[in-house]
């Protein structure tokens, strides 16, 4: 039985739209990070689940240990309800989100933030002024990874911390230890243009990433680990954090990191068919029904229009996969409310079939559907709620 046939077999009482996870290849795909990280533990990308249920699934695997979240809020729900290492890895500038955090013993416990200025800092006190027997609060700092190049011609990663010097780091560092009320526990640097971007790409563009990338690797070694002596000149650090899905068994290496975060490896969206080092297995997809079939070779969806973040293009698209041989029509893409697919398996196709899809992306699926469906074999075994299923929407 192909995965199709399981798929279909095992959603026969649902009726489309509706998401699963294929438990086998999640776990699959969950086990060959842990062994990419070679021992070092792997704190879970939230944003890549948006799963409590999923969450605590993952985090009883060996290897894993911590999330890394996206929002204070997300984060202060995620400590009341058990998760005891959360770390938020972007700034917040949601002043009753802090003011929470700060009152709540537990939280403040379980919660860490990221700051990388010391601006960060002042907006955390205005915003916790008026608290009440005010908690410690955990601080993470926040390092730029991007490389650099040809007098800053050249830049490669994401636009995020403005520190980028050991010397920048220690002096942050020393402001976030004489300011009372914060504890600074961790360093965070991810190099987004490594772990972030699929090095399995032909011609003139192809060389460059990967010349780009090589060369990131070995400059962010050595700043990297310039900027952790440093910084733990100043704070006894708990943790160093780095690296993504893509970069695992290169960040791994080096000695200043302590834990490697990642998330979108366990559903294998399809930006992760893009690397050369490692494949994974499609795990998380939606089924969208066949509702007519408007000209030979063509047929029409309902919805499908669940476009990922990131600069708008083909490759933000959701993929047809199953049946395998359908393309979109080029005039229409992914539709709001339909969406024409062409190919030859279009032939084989009749109104009430399903279509299978897989997200350009992770956790973002997890914005479009209230339950994921968990496939063992050809059986749905639970049915969990995401965090939109919860009620929430973070962002």
């Amino acid at each position: 039985m192909d995965d199709r046939e399981r798929f279909d077999k095992a959603t026969a009482d649902l009726e489309p739209p509706f998401a699963i996870v294929d438990m086998a290849a999640m776990r699959a795909n969950g086990l060959a990070m842990a062994r990419r990280a070679r021992g070092k533990p792997i704190r879970v990308a939230s944003k890549s689940i948006r799963s409590r249920e999923i969450l605590r699934r993952v985090l009883d695997m060996d290897g894993y240990a911590g999330v890394m979240a996206f929002t204070v809020p997300e984060a202060l729900w995620l400590a009341s309800g058990g998760f005891p290492d959360v770390m938020v890895a972007y700034p917040t500038a949601d002043r009753a989100a802090l003011a929470e955090l700060a009152g709540d013993a537990r939280a403040a416990r379980a919660v860490t933030v990221m700051v990388d200025s010391v601006e960060h800092l002042e907006f955390v006190d205005d915003a916790v002024r008026d608290v009440a027997n005010r908690h410690e609060i955990r601080i993470c700092l926040d390092i730029d990874a991007a490389f650099i190049a040809f007098g800053g011609r050249l830049r490669a990663g994401v636009l995020r911390s403005p520190v980028r010097e050991p010397e920048e780091a220690a002096e942050l560092a020393g402001a976030i230890a004489k300011r009372p009320g914060f504890r600074l526990v961790g360093l965070m640097a991810y190099e987004a243009q490594i772990a972030g971007v699929g090095d399995r790409v032909q011609g003139a563009y192809g060389h460059v990433l990967r010349w780009t990338q090589a060369r990131s690797r070995r400059e962010l070694i050595i700043r990297r680990g310039r900027i952790v002596q440093a910084v733990r000149q100043v704070a006894d650090l708990e943790f160093v954090n780095g690296g993504g899905t893509g970069s695992i068994e290169e960040t791994t290496r080096e000695k200043a990191i302590t834990e490697i975060a990642a998330g979108s490896g366990f559903y294998h969206p399809r930006l992760f068919d893009f690397y050369r080092g490692f494949a994974g297995r499609p795990a998380a997809m939606f089924a969208m029904p066949v509702v007519r079939r408007p000209a030979p070779g063509v047929v029409t969806v309902l919805g499908g229009g669940h476009p990922a973040s990131g600069p708008a293009g083909d490759s933000r698209l959701p993929q047809p996969y199953l049946p395998p041989g359908l393309r979109y029509h080029p005039r229409e893409g992914a539709g709001e409310v339909q969406t024409p697919l062409l190919g030859p398996a279009a032939e084989d196709l009749r109104v009430g079939d399903r279509v299978w899809f897989r997200h350009a992306k992770a956790g973002e699926l997890c914005e479009r559907f209230d339950t994921l469906h968990l496939v063992e074999g050809d059986r749905v075994v639970e049915s969990v709620p995401t965090y939109r299923g919860e009620g929430k929407a973070f962002l």
